[in-house]
């Protein structure tokens, strides 16, 4: 077994903090928090699909539509849970990161089980925000939109 170097230390705490910032952030938008979830976001920043023709841009903007989106999945009786998985981070020369990750949409019917709704790619520039961080701009990718 070989020793951690320092630069490794730093890339696995980079890493953690950023997956630790990733579940936060995930259990604000799977609870309806929507305003707290779009917080996480930077005042300017952008949330981008392959779904939509049309990014959100904006704090306000992105909270106005995940409560619309939240409202219609309890109206419909669903619960929608996001697993984010096999993280890598990039550090940049400026201080940001670009963050890659796969994301699973979990839908489970009241009263019935769950299913896999959606695979999606997810590509995030996050920027620092004191001890956490701040998603800049963000393109979700869904694997069966081409």
């Amino acid at each position: 077994m070989t020793a951690t170097s320092s630069t490794d230390l730093s890339s696995e705490l980079l890493h953690a903090q950023i997956q630790s910032f990733y579940a936060q952030q995930m259990q604000l938008l799977d609870a309806s928090r929507t305003t707290e979830w779009a917080e996480t976001f930077t005042e300017d920043g952008v949330f981008a699909t392959n779904v939509r023709p049309e990014a959100a841009t904006g704090r306000q903007v992105i909270a106005t539509a995940a409560a619309a989106a939240r409202a219609d999945l309890a109206a419909a009786g669903l619960m929608h849970r996001h697993w984010l998985g096999m993280l890598t981070v990039y550090p940049q020369q400026d201080g940001t990161v670009l963050a890659q990750s796969y994301a699973l949409v979990i839908e489970t019917p009241r009263g019935g089980s769950p299913s896999l709704k959606h695979s999606t790619r997810c590509d995030d520039v996050l920027v620092p925000d004191g001890n956490s961080w701040l998603v800049k701009r963000r393109l979700v990718s869904r694997d069966d939109i081409g």
